[in-house]
């Protein structure tokens, strides 16, 4: 059976079966909210002051007045991780813009308190079946909104092409807008063609990955060639590697899109050496 955990809610470590929000909290009538997931790995954060500054952005785009303090974020990730005894796993956090007492559509006054929400997860991140064997995907149109920068609570549609992938035999999808590929459901997309690795350009289409990052970061680091632009479906079908890049999956290998085989059909080697340094740079920096 598994150990009741213990959350963080607004300045308190609950029981998770003692936590509750208020059914007038716009994270869950509007979707109000932002999140970030860090990684754990032997009981350290991976990239914690990456999510944290881009936790700050989401916050200022949506308007959210809310003060995050690093150091006191920090230990409440620490604590979380030591009352949960994580090894390896992930920390969620989520911020709303709380509870007006009713439902409206526009914003509280701006002295209504936020909703800050923080969880554990154990998940094995390291060492995976999914490094070994790979992933399929399928292609879906992009139907979401036009802000995938801010990484909002907005996961529908995300949901729903998982859902799509999986009633496919597939494991993931590949978002498509105007013919080009986004990004996965949770993670950002990337194809290797004769040594060059390619992915979309930053912007508003794409959530700018922390992970992402840190892997371009690596890719510099050994000296491999880089162009950060949109690539087609086509492209990707006749591509030597894929792979995608999240938090939790560091570089997971695609072996598979819309039923074509990527190169041989296994993890391919560039995937595989960002995966390796990403581990131990990270790890060096880990809090």
């Amino acid at each position: 059976m598994q150990t009741m955990r213990t959350v963080y809610l607004n300045g308190e470590y609950v029981s998770e079966s003692e936590a509750t929000v208020s059914i007038f909290d716009r994270g869950f009538l509007f979707a109000d909210g932002v999140y970030e997931v860090t990684t754990v790995v032997d009981g350290k954060l991976i990239g914690f002051d990456g999510h944290c500054e881009r936790l700050k952005r989401s916050l200022g785009e949506l308007h959210m007045k809310v003060e995050i303090n690093r150091d006191e974020l920090l230990d409440i990730h620490r604590e979380l991780i030591r009352r949960n005894g994580i090894d390896q796993g992930m920390i969620y956090l989520q911020v709303t813009r709380g509870n007006p007492g009713d439902r409206d559509f526009a914003f509280p006054p701006e002295d209504t308190p936020p909703t800050m929400v923080l969880f554990t997860q154990h998940k094995q991140v390291v060492d995976t079946a999914i490094e070994k064997e790979g992933l399929k995907v399928v292609s879906v149109d992009d139907l979401r909104w036009g802000r995938r920068d801010i990484k909002t609570v907005q996961l529908l549609y995300p949901s729903l092409a998982k859902m799509e992938a999986k009633a496919k035999g597939a494991d993931d999808a590949w978002m498509v807008q105007d013919g080009f590929v986004t990004e996965g459901t949770s993670n950002n997309a990337y194809i290797v063609k004769d040594g060059k690795i390619v992915t979309r350009n930053l912007s508003n289409d794409i959530l700018h990955g922390i992970t992402r990052k840190s892997v371009l970061t690596c890719a510099e680091l050994l000296q491999m060639d880089v162009e950060e632009r949109p690539f087609t479906l086509e492209e990707a079908y006749v591509a030597d590697e894929a792979f995608a890049t999240s938090a939790s999956g560091f570089t997971n290998p695609i072996i598979e899109i819309d039923g074509h085989t990527i190169g041989n059909g296994k993890p391919g080697p560039v995937g595989d050496r960002l995966r390796a340094l990403y581990l131990e740079e990270n790890m060096k920096a880990a809090l």
